[in-house]
């Protein structure tokens, strides 16, 4: 009688659980945290909210104004956004006639670190006497200060064009049109949407610039008029509603950048 082997048994492991990704709540979290340490410190500090007011002051100013907000920051928005655009246009077919030539390079550069060098603040009046006051200085403005970051962007991406390469295109029979369309093209454009980013941020700076000076309408202008009356928290409120349509356009950007040069990211840990 032959004994018959034991059956084997498999003992499964337990499946690990994926730890859970805090990554993308941590600006929610961040900024949670910082609200709540802003209204502790102001609280035991016991400062007045006529000076510096607490979070919780400052919702109460975005309710109770809401209206006036509302229209003040789409107006801004808009403002910003039209001369956002008219800066990307002009940006990307001066940079590109820059980093065509390396004597227009040469010649303009300078022109534009001198003139990128004005304080914005200060062609405010020249183009309120050009254009008077409302909506037009404000698009100017925001245009001229996010010019220059997209122009240099885009020159740079072309200018940086290894010799090497274009030494071996030439001799496969290339000729500049087609180094400038095949090869600086696409080569800049990681430069020109990265540049985006810091465009549409500076358009709103250049845009409240002119509001707070020059306008009857806007965030700036809010805040202007506020400031004078002494209602600090409805200051503050324009600077938090300036702060969410400055981080959505940001985001906005920064996916366009990541839907059209996801090729350019050179690493997960970086695009993290």
């Amino acid at each position: 009688m032959t004994d018959t082997p034991a059956p084997t048994v498999t003992v499964s492991k337990p499946i690990a659980k994926k730890p859970f990704n805090w990554l993308p709540w941590m600006p929610w979290i961040y900024t949670v945290a910082l609200f709540v340490i802003w209204e502790i410190g102001v609280r035991l500090s016991g400062l007045p909210h006529t000076v510096f007011p607490a979070p919780t002051r400052i919702f109460e100013a975005i309710i109770q104004y809401w209206p006036a907000i509302q229209r003040h920051s789409i107006q801004t928005l808009y403002t910003t956004t039209l001369g956002f655009i008219l800066a990307v246009i002009g940006g990307l077919a001066l940079g590109l006639l820059i980093g065509w030539s390396r004597t227009i390079y040469a010649g303009l550069y300078p022109i534009m670190v001198g003139f990128n060098a004005i304080p914005k603040v200060a062609l405010v009046p020249i183009l309120v006497i050009w254009f008077g006051i409302g909506t037009v200085p404000a698009v100017l403005t925001a245009f001229l200060i996010a010019f220059f970051p997209i122009v240099v962007n885009v020159a740079t991406g072309l200018a940086t064009i290894e010799p090497e390469t274009e030494d071996v295109l030439r001799a496969l029979g290339a000729k500049k049109m087609d180094i400038m369309l095949k090869v600086g093209i696409p080569r800049s454009m990681p430069y020109f949407f990265g540049s985006l980013k810091v465009a549409i941020t500076l358009a709103f700076v250049g845009s409240v610039i002119s509001e707070t000076v020059a306008a009857n309408s806007g965030l700036g202008y809010m805040m202007s008029a506020a400031q004078s009356q002494f209602n600090v928290p409805l200051v503050f409120a324009g600077l938090v509603m300036l702060a969410v349509e400055g981080i959505a356009m940001y985001a906005l950007m920064a996916w366009i950048e990541k839907r059209t040069t996801g090729w350019a990211h050179r690493s997960t840990t970086m695009a993290g």
